[in-house]
């Protein structure tokens, strides 16, 4: 074998290795279609678009999904964390401890960047396992906390969120795509 065809062969093996979380995070859920979506806004401000993906006929926590957030504003990475926490913490049937506050924050800020319009980024939720986080198309950060990943993923889908309609238009239940 010459010099090059067992470099060529190397190469071809070591892309083999890569693991299946470096890939679009369609390729975890091949089958997904579009369940809902709708518009998130604030004051007037539409901040982004969302878009509930998954391969099932229903939605459940038992079932892999993917929430697809496609930005219309510049959002800090710290702002896009605290948001998230706060509503975590909001939704929390009783208040976090600190240090889950902190591992959660620190997961969040390694995963998010900051956002400019047409930027999106997608969080796929592996039931019992945690989340992937995707930055237009690319695996940011996996967060091994199936904790973590039901409380972020709730900021959307839980019935006590914030944006009733969006949560509504998202599980494919709702009239419009606008949210309020």
């Amino acid at each position: 074998m010459s010099s090059l065809a067992i470099r060529v062969f190397a190469l071809i093996a070591l892309l083999a290795l890569v693991p299946p979380a470096s890939a679009d995070w369609r390729a975890s859920l091949p089958a997904a279609q579009v369940a809902g979506s709708g518009d998130f806004t604030w004051f007037g401000l539409r901040l982004y678009s969302a878009r509930l993906w998954r391969a099932s006929a229903s939605w459940s926590w038992d079932e892999p999904f993917a929430l697809e957030l496609v930005y219309h504003r510049s959002l800090s990475r710290n702002t896009l964390v605290q948001a998230s926490i706060d509503e975590i913490q909001r939704l929390a049937k009783q208040p976090l401890p600190s240090d889950t506050v902190k591992r959660w924050s620190a997961a969040m800020a390694e995963a998010f960047v900051d956002v400019r319009p047409g930027m999106n980024i997608t969080g796929l939720y592996l039931p019992g396992l945690g989340c992937r986080f995707y930055v237009d198309g690319q695996l940011s950060r996996e967060v091994t906390d199936p904790a973590f990943a039901r409380a972020f993923f709730a900021i959307w889908l839980d019935p006590r969120a914030r944006d009733a309609q969006l949560r509504e238009r998202l599980l494919g239940v709702g009239g419009s795509e606008r949210g309020g």
